[in-house]
C-alpha cells in the first residue's frame, strides 16, 4: 500500500509539473487554442456552405473530437521533447521514479488538458452554429471516447520514444505520425473515398473507430450495443498498445542511457 501511495504521489508530481509548464507558456497555449477554434470553424463552414445539416454535424464532430485526440497524442508524444527543451531530461530519467509513474502522470494531465481544450472548442462551435442533438446518444459517445483514449495513449507512448532515440528529428517524426493519422482516420470524410491501400491503413487507426462510433451515436442516436464492430477493435488496440508502448519506452530509455543520448540537446 505504501508503494502504491508513493507511486501515485509521483504521478501527481508530473501532473503538477506539466500544469506549471502550461502556465509558464500560457501565451502559446492561448495561441494554439485560438488556432484550434479557427480551424474547427473553417472546416465546419464547408458544411454550412453546402447547406447540408448532416454534413455540418459530421464535420463539427470530426473537428471537435479530433482536437481532443490530437491534444492527448501530442502531450504524451512530446513528453521527452518537453524534458529536453527544459533541460531536465537527464535529471528526470535518472530520478528514483518508476517510469510507469511518469507516463501515468503525463497521461492523466494530457486527458484533463484535452477535455478542457476541447470543451472550449465545443462551446465556440455551439455558439456559432448551434447543435441539434435531440436524437443523440451521449452514452455511446462517452464509451467511445473512454475506450478510444486508452488506445491513443498507447500510440502516444510509442511516439514518445522517437525524440528519445532521434535527438535531432524525433519531434518532427511524431508530428508526421500525427499527420498520417489525421489523413487515414476519416476525420472530415468517410474512409470509403480513400484508395484501397489507405483504407487498409485506416483499419489500424483507433481514431477511425472512435470517430465513426461518436458520429453514429450523436447524429443517429445509435446505442453502443449496436456498434460492437467499432468497439472490439478499440478494446483490442487498448489492451495491446498500452503495454507495448510502456515496453518500447523502457527499451528506448535503456538504449538512450547506454549511448549517452539523454545528455544531448540537439
Amino acid at each position: 500500500m505504501a508503494i502504491f501511495t508513493r507511486e501515485l504521489r509521483a504521478s501527481y508530481a508530473f501532473v503538477e509539473r506539466n500544469f506549471n509548464l502550461t502556465r509558464r507558456y500560457w501565451g502559446w497555449e492561448v495561441a494554439f487554442l485560438v488556432y484550434a477554434v479557427a480551424g474547427a470553424l473553417s472546416i465546419t463552414l464547408i458544411g454550412k456552405e453546402q447547406g447540408d445539416a448532416r454534413l455540418i454535424l459530421s464535420l463539427m464532430i470530426g473537428a471537435i473530437f479530433w482536437n481532443y485526440l490530437s491534444v492527448v497524442f501530442s502531450f504524451i508524444a512530446e513528453t521527452i521533447a518537453w524534458e529536453r527543451w527544459e533541460g531536465t531530461l537527464e535529471y528526470t530519467m535518472m530520478a528514483p521514479v518508476r517510469r510507469f509513474a511518469q507516463l501515468l502522470g503525463s497521461t492523466l494531465y494530457a486527458i484533463l488538458y484535452g477535455l478542457i481544450h476541447t470543451g472550449v472548442v465545443l462551446v465556440a462551435l455551439t455558439l456559432f452554429f448551434g447543435l441539434d442533438l435531440s436524437r443523440a446518444d451521449f452514452a455511446t459517445a462517452g464509451v467511445f471516447m473512454l475506450v478510444g483514449s486508452v488506445s491513443f495513449v498507447g500510440i502516444g507512448m510509442m511516439a514518445a520514444v522517437l525524440p528519445l532515440l532521434y535527438v535531432e528529428r524525433g519531434a518532427q517524426m511524431t508530428f508526421v505520425l500525427q499527420s498520417l493519422l489525421l489523413l487515414v482516420s476519416g476525420v472530415y470524410y468517410s474512409i470509403e473515398i480513400l484508395p484501397d491501400w489507405m483504407q487498409v491503413l485506416a483499419r489500424f487507426s483507433p481514431a477511425t473507430y472512435i470517430l465513426d462510433g461518436v458520429r453514429r451515436g450523436l447524429i443517429d442516436g445509435t446505442p453502443v450495443t449496436a456498434l460492437w464492430g467499432d468497439v472490439w477493435p478499440l478494446v483490442v488496440m487498448g489492451v495491446a498498445l498500452v503495454p507495448l508502448g510502456t515496453w518500447a519506452f523502457g527499451r528506448a530509455e535503456r538504449y538512450a542511457k547506454r549511448t549517452g543520448k539523454l545528455k544531448r540537446v540537439g
